[in-house]
């Protein structure tokens, strides 16, 4: 029963850190897609689908550097200013990290990471179908990303025994 444990507790590790590499490698992406199409206008990513599917009109708004929240608060020239997606290359590389560490302590800051990001995702999501109008195929994977994260996060800081030590470490 114990080597069960065992094994399902180091598989939601590594489906954690597996999703930690997606989230980066969609993040990489869209960095990618928005400097492109800053370099060059005609620039077509691959995720633009048509007019209302384009993620390139996307990360070209004014929501796509700061979460939009950035420039009216500080300024433009603002150090905090930079795409979301650096933003996110950032969570999910502190995020793959913390899954190397064991402990009541890294699994709460784990689960309170996830948490805020799904808030921010909730808030991009609003922004995305209300404002915009659009659909993003790379934003909406970096929600589900950060959903299943999340729910992994929980799982992982329910699981942890008394002693916060990974089971049968």
């Amino acid at each position: 029963m114990a080597s069960t444990l065992y094994r399902w507790f180091h598989f939601v590790r590594n489906f954690r850190h597996f999703l930690c590499l997606l989230g980066i490698v969609l993040s990489v992406y869209a960095l990618y897609v928005e400097v492109k199409k800053m370099q060059d206008k005609s620039f077509t990513a691959m995720c633009d689908i048509n007019a209302k599917m384009s993620c390139s009109k996307v990360f070209s708004s004014k929501y796509g550097t700061g979460f939009g929240l950035v420039e009216p608060l500080f300024g433009k020239d603002s150090v905090f200013n930079i795409p979301n997606s650096i933003y996110g290359i950032a969570f999910y590389i502190f995020v793959f990290i913390l899954g190397f560490f064991d402990g009541k302590v890294v699994a709460w800051i784990s689960m309170v990471s996830c948490v805020l990001s799904c808030v921010g995702c909730v808030y991009l999501a609003y922004i995305l179908y209300y404002i915009l109008e659009d659909f993003c195929v790379v934003c909406v994977s970096t929600y589900a990303v950060n959903a299943l994260l999340l729910i992994l996060s929980i799982y992982h800081l329910v699981q942890l025994p008394a002693t916060g030590k990974a089971h049968g470490d």
